[in-house]
């Protein structure tokens, strides 16, 4: 398991959100509350304990959630506007490469044809990045 975020909002509201390399189960979000709340103190200071997984919804937050989705199709929002949807190819510190469908129009034939085209995209150029969910 590895952490993708951590907030506390006042009133000392504490949301974790937790993920793992396969799906994260109930079990795993209630080992993980049992053992922060195993580290606080609640005679001291009163909270609320949130532990949950990203929803498959939700937009990567960290490298390793890029990683973990390699070879799936993705949606991303640029800071431009453009939203493009591809199968995520590679991710590493800098961005990410998407493979993208393109239809383009040979020199000479009447048909447009598809074919696959690799787009890299930096962090500082995306919004966000999600799941693409797909009903067939």
């Amino acid at each position: 398991m590895y952490l993708v975020d951590l907030e506390i909002q006042p009133g000392n509201k504490i949301t974790v959100e937790i993920d793992r390399d396969d799906a994260v189960s109930i079990d795993d979000c209630v080992a993980v509350s049992k053992y922060i709340e195993s580290q606080l103190d609640r005679d001291i200071e009163d909270y609320e304990l949130e532990v949950g997984s990203p929803g498959i919804s939700q937009p990567f937050k960290i490298l390793r959630q890029y990683l973990k989705n390699i070879g799936k199709e993705v949606e991303v929002l640029t800071k431009s506007g453009r939203k493009v949807s591809g199968v995520l190819k590679h991710a590493d510190q800098e961005g990410i490469t998407l493979t993208v469908m393109k239809q383009i129009k040979p020199e000479g034939a009447k048909r447009k044809k598809m074919i696959e085209e690799d787009t890299m995209y930096r962090f500082d150029e995306i919004k966000y990045t999600k799941y693409s969910i797909r009903f067939k």
